[in-house]
């Protein structure tokens, strides 16, 4: 299980309702389902941590280890 926390890069406030989504390195590892962010900025995940791209909105923001809380800054 991991969090993925938006953050709204000019005003540092959490970033509510974006859509979250994650896709795995390894063929047998796919996507997540899409996640709205919540009025934290946070975006809940119950599957396993890994290697993989963070989508925002559908744009790339992140690659690699995805664990714990990442936090991501976005325009």
């Amino acid at each position: 299980m991991f969090t993925v926390q938006v953050f709204e890069k000019r005003t540092g406030k959490p970033a509510y309702y974006k859509k979250v989504g994650i896709v795995f390195k390894g063929f047998f590892r796919g996507c997540t389902k899409d996640i709205y962010t919540n009025r934290e900025g946070e975006a809940h995940f119950d599957y396993d941590n890994g290697n993989g791209t963070i989508y925002v909105q559908g744009e790339k923001v992140y690659e690699g280890e995805i664990s714990g809380r990442k936090i991501i800054y976005i325009d």
